[in-house]
């Protein structure tokens, strides 16, 4: 499965204005948008949005079903959450998880 086009372009116009250093990377089937470097958000190639989060507010946020964390390959992603398309019907809650994405990936180092 191709990851969501309309998703991409959302995300996209709304990083856009905000922080044009954003730079796009087709990888693991999906649409990643990475800041300084990191990954911060991206389009997944199997549906959904995945945000880089803390680690320290992952069991907070997963509800098991429209927030799960991230498999790859068999194991779970500590930090790399799926967000269901449901949940980001409206832009107000995209900018949400991207904010959250954006705001976790500018504590790392550049690289």
């Amino acid at each position: 499965m191709a990851y969501d086009e309309e998703l991409a372009d959302r995300i996209r116009d709304l990083l856009g204005p905000m922080l044009p250093e954003t730079v796009e990377k087709k990888m693991f089937g999906g649409l990643s948008f990475m800041i300084g470097g990191n990954m911060a958000v991206a389009a997944s190639g199997k549906g959904g949005l995945l945000v880089r989060v803390d680690p320290a507010e992952v069991d907070r946020l997963v509800d098991g079903e429209l927030v799960a964390p991230m498999v790859m390959g068999g194991r779970s992603m500590h930090n790399w959450l799926r967000v269901d398309s449901t949940l980001l019907a409206d832009d107000d809650a995209l900018r949400g998880w991207i904010d959250r994405g954006v705001g976790y990936a500018r504590t790392l180092p550049r690289k």
